[in-house]
């Protein structure tokens, strides 16, 4: 880890996502990943700054049995989703005052989720609001190398 890590405390705005669930081992989630693509495809939504990917991450697969990890892998929507063979549901991601960091880096490794809760968070005197952390994945897709993918961490808090 960096000597320090560079945190903003912002207000995220409600967000409306589609969503594409995924529970279960984490080797499986490049699949999920897939159907999401494949819903956005046959949507016509291409990526962009009103379509941002999301991931919602209820647990830590370092640390919980694969058959239990869950994330939630959205795109900003606002429209209704209809039912659809890819199990794309609509969700929302709440308006949340958070702590913000950025990685830089392989979204395999978000290094920095990690140094929000051990280290940022016991040093910054606030505590864990009632949802999970999520990711804003800035930068994704093919052709950004591993080295520039851009990933705003967002953990919510009291």
């Amino acid at each position: 880890m960096e000597n320090s890590l560079d945190v903003e405390i912002v207000d995220f705005p409600e967000t409306r996502i589609a969503v594409l669930e995924h529970h279960g081992d984490l080797a499986l989630e490049h699949e999920s990943v897939q159907k999401l693509i494949a819903w956005r495809i046959a949507n016509k939504i291409p990526p962009s700054d009103k379509h941002r990917s999301y991931g919602i991450h209820y647990n830590d697969p370092t640390v919980v049995p694969k058959e239990e990890y869950r994330v939630d892998l959205g795109i900003s929507y606002e429209a209704e989703i209809a039912e659809n063979p890819y199990g794309v549901i609509g969700k929302v991601i709440p308006a949340l005052r958070c702590a913000k960091a950025r990685h830089i880096g392989s979204c395999n490794n978000v290094s920095v989720a990690r140094d929000l809760y051990q280290v940022w968070l016991p040093q910054s005197n606030r505590k864990l609001a009632d949802f999970p952390i999520f990711f804003h994945y800035v930068n994704v897709g093919p052709g950004i190398r591993e080295e520039d993918m851009i990933t705003d961490v967002y953990l919510p808090v009291l």
